[in-house]
């Protein structure tokens, strides 16, 4: 993947060096917001969520009407994403727990799917590292389950928080490593 970063000409590398850096600081300021406040950012997470899913809805809504009036799985389609979108803009807080057993269900399958990997891999080098993610996964599913629902309007908001700072660490390490690479 680097590689691809080194084969830029000088003024791509300093535009995208910059722009990375950027973003990186404005993502890792908003991963910290969620993280002070994770109700908050659980609350903006199902926000997020609803909007795309009205946007969505109207333009199911809008391809079906030019496209074929008479299609009905079209119109329901519609119906469901724009009414789950207002619900969930209306009444955010059963989206939220909605996000959390979510999350859940996918830590628990990813629990699952790193262990079996490690188990597959046990006689190579660093298969245990597979195998504590995998028990990493399995810990996060629990938590999320012991307190649901009520666990979800904290723990979502922190986790989008934690994952949005290291998103923004990364963002600003590759910029100051575009720009030394110089």
């Amino acid at each position: 993947m680097w590689q691809l970063w080194i084969d830029m000409d000088p003024e791509t590398k300093e535009r995208v060096a910059k722009n990375a850096k950027v973003a990186g600081i404005i993502l890792a300021l908003i991963g910290l917001v969620g993280i002070i406040f994770p109700g908050l950012m659980s609350v903006a997470v199902v926000f997020f969520v609803a909007w795309m899913m009205l946007f969505g809805g109207l333009m199911t809504g809008y391809f079906t009407w030019m496209s074929d009036r008479s299609d009905w799985l079209g119109w329901l389609k519609t119906f469901v994403l724009v009414i789950t979108a207002l619900l969930l803009i209306f009444k955010p807080l059963p989206g939220i727990a909605a996000v959390g057993l979510l999350l859940a269900i996918y830590f628990f399958f990813d629990s699952f799917g790193n262990m079996a990997l490690a188990f597959a891999m046990k006689p190579a080098k660093g298969w245990w590292m597979w195998l504590l993610n995998g028990l990493l996964s399995l810990v996060l599913a629990i938590i999320f389950l012991v307190g649901w629902p009520f666990s979800s309007l904290y723990l979502v908001g922190l986790f989008v928080g934690i994952s949005l700072l290291f998103d923004g660490i990364i963002l600003i390490t590759l910029g100051s490593y575009l720009k030394k690479s110089e």
